[in-house]
């Protein structure tokens, strides 16, 4: 299985900074240390994503505040992320790697990008410590090069994947699943093609069984060619900002479930992180990399 990284997917913030951007080289060293050093995945270099393949989702005058730190204070602050000289290129670095997770899943079934799920940045402007949206630019380069593809985004991060949901409502070859908590950031919802909306603080027991009951049926509904997954760390009930209950041993039982039914259909996937703000500092990182243990676990099912 091919997992995507680079370097640049880190950069130092403040200590007190709410993101935890260190997240994604401790996640990357698990993987490397419980499934590249057995043999089970490959770490591949990222490669960023063109201009032009930012110029199909993003207003280009937006990338240029991005990249020239223009932002003004209202806009990094609803970013969430401060001016940094290397926002822009780590960024686009995010992107490519779902580009290449994206074809990857293509070829071999199921890939990971070690980084991703950037569902709340809109072509005109971030939030929610997105910059680009990483879903929309992957499937629209894919669209250009097969337009006869049919795309689904999984979304069970446990925030509305509210930007994805608006790049795509109206696309009859894009179908949109979000399962999160229906009142939490973002505070406005777009509406996408199936939406489960779950009350602060939903037990475990109530998440499965919502996703149980809902993700099936959407998939049968949306027959996809491919799935993009964003699988979300911050469903763990320890983190700071999703309000849900689940353990790590139920997190694991969401994506079974949702690795399961995407095999079970052998629909291509790739997977991609979304959020996750733990109040224990190492604690986002094991859950990345536990999903993407058991996208391996579920690899040899994914032929297709």
């Amino acid at each position: 299985m091919r997992c995507f990284y680079h370097p640049e997917y880190y950069f130092p913030l403040p200590p007190e900074h709410p993101f935890p951007m260190y997240k994604f080289p401790e996640a990357a060293a698990l993987v490397e240390a419980e499934l590249v050093q057995t043999g089970r995945a490959e770490i591949v270099p990222t490669i960023p994503v063109s201009e032009a393949m930012l110029d199909r989702v993003h207003a280009r005058q937006y990338q240029e505040q991005v990249r020239s730190h223009g932002l003004s204070r209202y806009a990094r602050n609803r970013l969430g992320l401060p001016a940094h000289p290397r926002l822009y290129d780590r960024s686009r670095y995010g992107a490519g790697g779902t580009v290449q997770a994206l074809e990857a899943a293509l070829d071999d079934g199921i890939a990971c990008n070690l980084a991703g799920g950037t569902h709340h940045a809109f072509p005109d402007r971030g939030q929610g410590f997105c910059v680009f949206n990483d879903g929309p630019i992957a499937i629209r380069h894919l669209q250009a090069r097969y337009p006869e593809l049919t795309f689904m985004v999984v979304d069970t991060d446990a925030h509305q994947g509210n930007a994805t949901h608006a790049f795509f409502r109206g696309d009859p070859m894009v179908f949109t699943y979000s399962i999160h908590v229906a009142k939490n950031f973002p505070s406005k919802k777009e509406p996408g093609d199936v939406d489960v909306g779950l009350p602060r603080y939903a037990s475990e027991d109530a998440y499965l069984e919502a996703l149980e009951q809902t993700l099936e049926p959407a998939v049968l509904q949306a027959e996809p060619d491919v799935v993009i997954w964003i699988s979300g760390a911050d469903v763990h009930k320890d983190d700071r900002f999703g309000q849900l209950q689940l353990t790590l041993g139920g997190i694991r039982e969401r994506d079974d479930l949702v690795l399961g039914i995407l095999a079970r259909h052998q629909i291509p996937t790739a997977v991609v992180y979304g959020g996750g703000y733990n109040r224990e500092r190492h604690m986002t990182a094991r859950i990345h990399a536990n999903s993407v243990l058991a996208a391996a676990d579920w690899a040899e099912r994914f032929k297709v």
